[in-house]
């Protein structure tokens, strides 16, 4: 039997790939190579049934375990196996399932019965993935956006039956129109019998002699388009929601996937987010730190007053109780905190250096300076020590 060639390298995917990877390079090798826009192609027929083994393996989960563990051999029992079936030589582990499934599950002896999912039955559309950036005001009110996404949706030419209009698919004289063909393998315990997907119609029963023009046979068409969204109101930097129905069209009358859109929240110059909570420093005077003062602080909702007591020092944190931000789909509402920082003047001039140091000279450490006096009194018990 001649080397088959590994079946990552046939569909051009890497073997770390994501189902909707896999799935999208299958389409587009089989629509390459299909039968029916190649006629009279040997070179194209027999890569065509090299792509359909490939992807009915890699596609189910179970067999492309086996597939990655022990290769071709872990899902094909005659491979490398030759016509002797003397002793464990014949014997493939990786096919053990199907032989359990011949003694247990099947009908009529040794019998094995298909577990690959129906192709013409109603299957899901994919999901699309978006992105959107948003201001932080944005994010914490909420808004509308429009983005524009590209999706497969049903062809309007054929309908979605892939055909050229007024033309019908054809049944599939390989498989008379079921999808699938039974095939015997000779193992150990004798002649196992089971059913795989048609090569020749990738398990649709029918055959497209006359494709659609518009969508070359594969009745749906990608195409570009604009929706408008509704952001919700609290939603953070980094998350995900979902727009229902509004992805890829499902096939043979399955219901459409979703549109994920990934939010990215543009730092703000005044607010600082902490999960519903949000922080903002505030510079003030020495005076109004000193003396106590009326202050101007921006919240999402506006401005309010607040007062500052007379001593405040620099880093104090005030609270803002329900100021924060509205947890999504829900009433409860973080809290803001205001961070003053004292700042110190520079530049003062010689009449303006005197004042504060006449001022100075009239302060006792005793009474308005606790912090350095603590200090002082730690490090005098630290030197005696």
């Amino acid at each position: 039997m001649p080397d088959k060639r590994d079946y990552y390298e046939v569909l051009g995917v890497s073997k770390g790939c994501t189902d909707d990877e896999l799935k999208k390079a299958y389409r587009a090798l089989a629509k390459k190579y299909h039968p029916d826009l190649n006629p009279n192609n040997k070179e194209a027929e027999a890569r065509f049934k090299e792509v359909n083994e490939a992807y009915e393996v890699l596609s189910d989960a179970t067999k492309r375990k086996k597939y990655d563990q022990f290769g071709h051999a872990g899902v094909d029992p005659s491979y490398g196996a030759g016509a002797s079936y003397g002793g464990a030589a014949g014997f493939d582990f990786g096919d053990l399932g199907d032989i359990f499934d011949s003694f247990f599950g099947g009908v009529g002896g040794f019998t094995g019965s298909s577990r690959g999912r129906n192709p013409n039955a109603p299957q899901r559309g994919g999901d699309i993935r978006s992105g959107i950036s948003i201001s932080f005001m944005e994010a914490a009110k909420g808004c509308r956006k429009e983005i524009e996404i590209s999706r497969y949706e049903q062809c309007s030419d054929c309908s979605g039956t892939g055909a050229e209009k007024g033309s019908t698919p054809d049944t599939c004289p390989e498989c008379n129109g079921t999808g699938q063909v039974r095939v015997s393998q000779r193992t150990m315990f004798g002649v196992v019998q089971s059913t795989k997907v048609c090569t020749r119609c990738g398990g649709r029963g029918k055959i497209i002699n006359n494709p659609c023009k518009g969508c070359g046979g594969a009745g749906r068409v990608r195409r570009s388009r604009k929706l408008e969204i509704a952001i919700p109101a609290g939603i953070d930097d980094g998350q995900v929601f979902a727009i229902r129905g509004q992805g890829d069209t499902g096939l043979n009358g399955g219901p459409s996937g979703d549109v994920n859109v990934t939010v990215s929240v543009r730092p703000d110059p005044l607010f600082e987010r902490d999960g519903y909570n949000v922080w903002c420093d505030i510079p003030i005077t020495f005076t109004q730190a000193a003396l106590g003062s009326k202050i101007i602080v921006p919240t999402i909702d506006g401005k309010v007053e607040y007062d500052v007591p007379a001593g405040t020092q620099s880093g104090t944190v005030f609270r803002l109780r329900n100021k924060g931000i509205t947890a999504i789909n829900a009433r409860s509402r973080g809290d803001q905190y205001v961070r003053v920082s004292v700042e110190v003047p520079k530049n003062l001039n010689g009449k303006q250096k005197e004042a504060l140091k006449s001022f100075e000279s009239m302060l006792g450490d005793e009474q308005n300076y606790e912090k350095r006096k603590s200090f002082f009194d730690k490090l005098k018990d630290w030197v005696n020590e």
